[in-house]
């Protein structure tokens, strides 16, 4: 593992790296504060999504967001594309910054990164926050929808920027969506790095709930959930698998990306959060 930082560009901005499994690993810091705020962005978007609770948690805690491999600016030189590996870039990020006192917030296919990564290395974590996800936790998915991800699976292998902006706009937006957020999400779904998606898509329908059955009884932290009621949440699951417990707070919107909608929301939830871990 090799942590690069502050590399010069052309323009004479610093961009701060870390390398790991051959992919750059592309980060930003901002705040202080004795409590680390970690965020994990979903599948085929970035760390540009968070910039509201950046501008808004940083003035009391440090707040870093990153690039998983593939997104954004981060590297693509890798040969296979997993969960786990996701997960460790997220340990990697933890250990080569040296952050203390992390609480891992996760949108989305980031709070299955984050569970991996908490309960395999717990070490300098103190909190876990997922926002509109386990909405159907440790669940298989139906026959019904299981034969349409078959169906998903297998058109990305011939056309594959359509057919993610299909998905993003059946299940992630919807006809209330305010079109400048649904413009930006179907562009970063069109052009999402294909090698990775291919891989990611497979494991997130089929694999990652067997991961989430084992998984969330070993986590040693209250799992706190803030999901948008434009879906409801099925609490039965996290009722028999959260093993430290379960906190559900719900907020206004039309999608799945309440960062974008109502951020404002988002923030009063992910204060409230925040304090519950922080006082404990």
């Amino acid at each position: 593992m090799q942590l690069v930082s502050c590399i010069e560009n052309k323009n004479s901005k610093k961009m701060k790296e870390i390398k790991r499994d051959n992919a750059i690993i592309n980060y930003n810091i901002t705040g202080n504060g004795d409590t680390t705020l970690l965020f994990v962005h979903g599948s085929y978007i970035d760390q540009t999504y968070w910039k509201q609770q950046v501008d808004y948690f940083s003035t009391n805690y440090k707040v870093v967001t990153f690039d998983l491999p593939g997104h954004g600016k981060s590297g693509t030189e890798r040969k296979r594309w997993t969960t786990q590996s996701f997960a460790e870039d997220v340990l990697a990020v933890i250990k080569e910054l040296d952050l203390k006192n992390v609480i891992l917030i996760g949108h989305s296919w980031g709070g299955d990164i984050n569970l991996i990564a908490a309960t395999s290395h717990p070490k300098n974590i103190i909190g876990f926050i997922a926002i509109d996800f386990f909405k159907n936790a440790a669940t298989a998915l139906s026959p019904e929808y299981q034969q349409q991800a078959v169906s998903i699976e297998q058109k990305l292998k011939t056309d594959f920027a359509n057919t993610n902006e299909q998905y993003a706009r059946m299940a992630l937006l919807t006809k209330e969506t305010p079109i400048e957020i649904t413009n930006r999400v179907v562009k970063d779904y069109r052009n999402a790095y294909q090698p990775m998606g291919k891989e990611i898509t497979s494991e997130i329908f089929n694999v990652l709930f067997e991961t989430e059955k084992k998984l969330l009884p070993q986590l040693k932290f209250k799992l706190f959930l803030i999901n948008v009621d434009y879906q409801p949440t099925n609490e039965e699951p996290l009722k028999q698998y959260a093993g430290s417990g379960y906190e559900l707070l719900h907020i206004k919107g039309t999608c799945h990306y309440p960062m974008l909608e109502n951020p404002e929301g988002l923030n009063k939830a992910l204060k409230k959060a925040v304090s519950e871990i922080v006082k404990k």
